[in-house]
């Protein structure tokens, strides 16, 4: 029956759009695309996590991060935010393919593993929280499902609910960087529900551009007693 329906609506690449050909219901990646993801490389910047040119005047922090200040300890992400990895970023969370969770997770889990990252030191994971109005019109939050999925692999509590987006803002990709941080201003707050003090946190989410949202989201989080907060996102 199942080789019926494939023959009759063959899954495609939501990359290329080419049929594939696999037996992994949960793969909607193909092959060649997935060599294609360009790789966030080291050596990388100690506060956004972006790779670091060789050229650049200090070995450890990137010049835009000298220049801004950023609420979060520091950010981590696997992917450069351009190619195939814009284009799936782009069908999750605007074309409700919520089915490419798993295998956008599934590149986030890797890059932890790969380069060590300090997971066994956190308390809690916590997804970006959409405003109500942005998640009725998604009907999901891309963060969340990245989120469930990385908890779920190194045994991790994942606390939704307990950042709020309380400030309905407009989407950042819609301004130029300067007035990222203004726009965010002021639009997070912690559940008076939940003890956040001496906890360390990551904070996930799909891309990170100037930084704004999570520096936001992270000063909401200190101001409430959290201790550390690492960011990690699929792309930068």
């Amino acid at each position: 029956m199942q080789g019926i329906v494939d023959f009759a609506f063959p899954k495609i690449c939501l990359s290329c759009k080419n049929k594939l050909y696999t037996l992994d219901n949960e793969n909607y990646i193909c092959q060649p695309c997935r060599t294609k993801i360009k790789r966030n490389m080291p050596p990388f910047c100690q506060v956004c996590g972006r790779h670091l040119e060789k050229q650049n005047p200090n070995k450890s922090i990137c010049p835009v991060c000298l220049r801004t200040r950023l609420h979060f300890d520091r950010a981590f992400s696997p992917c450069s935010y351009e190619g195939v990895i814009k284009k799936l970023i782009h069908e999750f969370k605007y074309r409700n393919r919520d089915h490419l969770g798993k295998s956008l997770s599934g590149i986030m889990i890797e890059f932890i593993k790969e380069y060590d990252l300090p997971i066994d030191y956190l308390d809690m994971i916590i997804p970006m929280p959409l405003h109500a109005t942005r998640l009725r019109e998604r009907e999901f939050n891309q963060a969340e499902i990245l989120s469930k999925y990385i908890a779920s692999e190194f045994g991790i509590d994942l606390a939704s609910g307990s950042l709020i987006r309380h400030r309905f803002t407009k989407t950042q990709t819609e301004l130029p960087a300067d007035n990222r941080f203004s726009n965010v201003k002021n639009s997070f707050s912690v559940s008076r529900n939940c003890d956040l003090r001496n906890k360390n946190v990551l904070l996930v989410d799909d891309v990170l551009t100037t930084g704004a949202t999570s520096s936001e989201a992270a000063m909401a989080l200190k101001e409430s007693g959290t201790n550390i907060v690492f960011v990690l996102t699929l792309a930068n």
